[in-house]
């Protein structure tokens, strides 16, 4: 294997060039970093996709990246269409294979299960002793202001000694930006009948021009 340096903090290891298998990127960094959470990089015209490491635990553990004992519970709103609520399981699926996490469940504010008291109880069955709540919102609002801080505390009055924080939301992000474009150049192609429609209006017919 080589070591790439990108900076004195980052080191990217990977399989050699001549490798043609499918790669499997690591991060270790001796402090905070600036990369998001499975975020991708661009080398040249290509994009790379990263794996942030797990750390082995320890009385040396950083406190400030997620690392073993840790679980991630990525909350939304909830849905009264169940078809809304699946993807949520999908997300969590992509998030937990992306960045290798062990312990990442799904939870919905209201409306649906899991709740976030059940995803807090079974993120604590499977071990962790430090739970992550992250809202799947877009912009801070009364939810992540006040409900699910709530909603939280309520469930871990369940389990004395387990820590948790609730993070921001998605905020402004530069890479929605990419999001959001490629959604909407995915919907002008379905309109135009060169795509299929897309996992989010499958079999609505809502993707077309009236």
């Amino acid at each position: 294997m080589r070591s790439l340096s990108i900076t004195p903090q980052i080191t990217v290891k990977s399989f050699s060039s001549g490798d043609t298998r499918r790669r499997t990127y690591t991060i270790s960094t001796s402090q905070k970093s600036a990369i998001p959470i499975g975020r991708h990089l661009r080398f040249g015209n290509s994009t790379s996709r990263f794996r942030m490491s797990v750390d082995n635990g320890g009385s040396s553990r950083s406190r400030d990246r997620i690392g073993a004992g840790d679980a991630v519970i990525i909350v939304d709103h909830g849905s009264r269409r169940q078809e809304s609520n699946l993807m949520l399981n999908e997300f969590v699926a992509m998030f937990r294979d992306n960045t290798g996490y062990p312990i990442v469940e799904p939870a919905h504010m209201e409306l649906a299960k899991p709740s976030i008291r059940d995803a807090f109880k079974s993120c604590v069955e499977q071990g962790a002793n430090r739970i992550i709540i992250s809202p799947f919102f877009l912009f801070p609002g009364r939810h992540w202001q006040q409900d699910i801080p709530s909603l939280t505390a309520e469930a871990a009055k369940d389990h004395p000694g387990i820590s948790y924080i609730v993070t921001a939301p998605l905020g402004l992000h530069e890479k929605l930006v990419d999001v959001v474009n490629d959604r909407m150049n995915h919907c002008l192609s379905h309109a135009a009948g060169v795509a299929d429609e897309c996992e989010v209006c499958a079999g609505t017919g809502k993707c077309r021009f009236n």
